[in-house]
């Protein structure tokens, strides 16, 4: 499978889940995973070099950096070698994110309900539309990240995205917590921090579930 995780809004934790979905996914299913670092700033890459330093590079995964067209181009060789690949672009509307849900299975979209906007819908919306006329069979998902234990603001996104026809919302919720900091600070997964913060673990098996 190929998972896109982007959006059009930056801030919303994009980064730091799809790396915990890919360890989740290498680790915790033991698949054979490509990282893709689509995102101009390097997020993605920064924490392997940190992952590689911390596990003396038995980081579980091959990881590359595409932007652009080399995306859509190299996929097809790509997905030849791996049994998942994960694309993790940037928080806005890029050539590059365009180029990877050319070529997607999945395109994952997180949401951070304190900085939602109701335009952010629409802006995805149209994001889709114009993509699933190339790649018709794509399969778009939302999900609340970074949330509050319990607020209005959650209720608020949950009902807006559920109302969206576009996108199939995951009401699986992630908890903003210190342990995704402390875990992507030294390159790690929230599944391999010790001590484990089960709650957190709880949450993202629960939402990964969905996924997968």
């Amino acid at each position: 499978m190929i998972y896109v995780f982007g959006g059009i809004k930056g801030g919303v934790g994009k980064t730091t889940i799809s790396l915990n979905f890919l360890n989740y996914l290498s680790r915790e299913k033991q698949r054979d995973v490509l990282l893709i670092d689509a995102d101009d700033q390097e997020t993605a890459t920064d924490y392997t070099a940190w992952r590689d330093a911390t596990l003396k590079g038995d980081i579980g995964y091959t990881a590359i950096k595409l932007a652009g067209d080399a995306i859509r181009a190299q996929i097809p060789n790509l997905k030849k070698k791996y049994e998942d690949i994960i694309i993790d672009t940037g928080g806005r509307d890029t050539k590059s994110q365009r180029s990877a849900l050319v070529v997607a299975d999945v395109f994952l979209v997180p949401f951070y309900p304190r900085s939602f906007d109701f335009w952010t819908i629409t802006k995805v919306k149209h994001l889709v539309d114009e993509i699933k006329t190339i790649n018709p069979n794509l399969k778009v998902f939302s999900f609340l990240n970074r949330a509050d234990l319990t607020s209005a603001d959650n209720r608020d996104t949950a009902d807006a995205l559920q109302e969206s026809t576009d996108m199939i919302f995951i009401d699986k919720p992630i908890i903003n917590r210190k342990c995704f900091s402390n875990a992507s600070g030294r390159g790690l997964s929230v599944f391999e921090m010790i001590p484990k913060d089960e709650k957190a673990i709880s949450e993202l098996n629960a939402l990964f579930a969905e996924l997968v």
